[in-house]
């Protein structure tokens, strides 16, 4: 099947400037030295990872920005990979749509989410964002464009795609389905003191969409302490008698604790995390009030903290401050993992009691087409999961490693029967990462899509940080 798969329906000005921004990555691609791994040149990133610098070289995607077409009757968007969910929202908006799921930070592509995982409060019923995704223009390592769907001769890299972090290929486009909104989301949040009892609210909101004889359209989730757990429930409404605003001088994690109900537009919804990168903003200072009221509100962003956080890790300088102030050296703990709910309970016993950090996340997920088997990142169809994300450092005991910590959770996700996010750092053996992870298809999809190893294994890429 040639690029653009079932796309002939597009307005052929839409054809043409795509065939044009494609046939221009192609060239790019083609043009870059073949003795060395390839890297997306972009100027935003979500990952965590910390790698060493090493001869890989930039591919310019520039052009894979912008959303195609937006077919608001068949509820369908044609987008080209590297969009920006903030782009995306806001094009889909304008039609009274919005992605099936939309991750929480601005910045996040869509092409990343699909090929590195994303979820957020729609994840219960929705799934992760490539269960919504029809078809895939894929530019692989061996430089051809396939078009990938769930049922052509390329379905193997459609179901291998997601969790391959760039490994095989690039998404250039993908169709996605969208779903309908509200102009407001009524939110709810619901306090628990035992974990044992989230976990069992958690599991009825997933299997019935509904709590206390109220549907439910949204479910995440905040963990203050161990006995100080809140699952805020999110309703479609068309009217709101207020709306907050979090954009600005209030925090919305705060409000988590201090208020039982509350109203948001649907785009301060989406992004209602993003302002603070959920509570990560007041390692920063920003979130003191003599120091909030002097920042412009378009810095209060995720992708600005991102820099200066990113900036300060790669340069040393905070490990350089702590010496001065005599402060132990620290470990970043920046993951996202997933355990089955009847199992979370133990989980966050375990984080508290071995990590520490306080707040964290919750949301739950449930596969959205049993029918379906994610080659990369195999989960249970019929099992809700929740996603837990911590996002900090912790001191390094005076007998630990570097890394210590972070492998102790790797381990105990792996009792639990969960799996572990590869956005930031990992530290599995060669052998237990390619059982949990499924060495045998990657293999097969590498052999066939990426020959000659222009690009980094998922290994080297996810692990060794190269």
């Amino acid at each position: 099947m040639s690029p653009l798969g079932s796309a002939a329906h597009l307005p052929a000005q839409v054809v043409a400037d795509y065939q044009a921004r494609l046939a221009r990555v192609r060239a790019a691609y083609a043009a870059l030295p073949l003795d060395a791994p390839v890297r997306l040149a972009k100027r935003t990133s979500n990952v965590f990872r910390v790698r060493e610098r090493g001869p890989a070289v930039g591919l310019d995607v520039a052009d894979l920005t912008g959303v195609l077409h937006v077919d608001p009757v068949g509820r369908t968007a044609d987008v080209l990979g590297m969009t920006t969910y903030e782009a995306l929202v806001d094009a889909t908006l304008a039609f009274g749509l919005m992605p099936m799921v939309v991750p929480q930070l601005k910045t996040i592509t869509l092409g990343g989410a699909v090929t590195g995982l994303g979820i957020e409060s729609s994840s219960f019923h929705a799934g992760l964002p490539h269960e919504s995704v029809l078809e895939m223009d894929i530019l692989t390592g061996a430089g051809e464009v396939v078009t990938a769907t769930a049922d052509n001769e390329h379905s193997d890299l459609f179901f291998g795609f997601p969790n391959s972090y760039g490994t095989l290929g690039y998404a250039v486009r993908l169709r996605i389905e969208l779903a309908p909104v509200a102009p407001y989301v009524e939110l709810e949040h619901v306090r628990f003191d035992d974990a044992e009892l989230l976990a069992l609210a958690i599991a009825e909101v997933t299997d019935t969409a509904s709590y206390g004889g109220r549907d439910v359209d949204f479910a995440d989730g905040t963990v203050f302490s161990p006995t100080e757990h809140y699952l805020t429930l999110g309703r479609w409404v068309d009217q709101a008698p207020y709306t907050s605003d979090y954009t600005g001088n209030h925090i919305y994690y705060r409000s988590v604790a201090s208020r039982r109900r509350d109203f948001l537009t649907v785009r301060d919804y989406l992004w209602r995390w993003d302002t603070d990168w959920f509570w990560c903003s007041g390692g920063l200072g920003v979130q003191k009030p003599w120091v909030r009221p002097l920042i412009p509100r378009r810095y209060l962003r995720s992708d600005v903290y991102f820099k200066a956080v990113a900036f300060g890790r790669r340069s040393g300088l905070v490990d350089r401050l702590d010496a001065l102030r005599g402060q132990p050296p620290r470990e970043y703990v920046i993951q996202d993992i997933e355990v089955p709910v009847a199992r979370l309970a133990e989980f966050l016993e375990f984080f508290e009691a071995r990590v520490g950090i306080r707040p964290v996340w919750l949301c739950p997920l449930r596969q959205r087409n049993p029918g379906h088997r994610w080659d990369l990142y195999v989960l249970a169809p019929d099992v809700t999961y929740v996603n837990v994300g911590f996002w900090a450092s912790v001191p390094i005991a005076d007998d630990a490693g570097h890394g210590d910590v972070n492998r102790a959770i790797e381990v105990e996700v792996q009792r639990l029967g969960g799996r572990k996010s590869l956005y930031s750092t990992s530290y599995y053996p060669p052998d237990e990462f390619w059982a949990i992870y499924n060495g045998g298809a990657y293999a097969g999809l590498k052999k066939r899509y990426d020959p000659d190893s222009r690009l980094l294994d998922l290994y080297a890429k996810c692990v060794t940080g190269r």
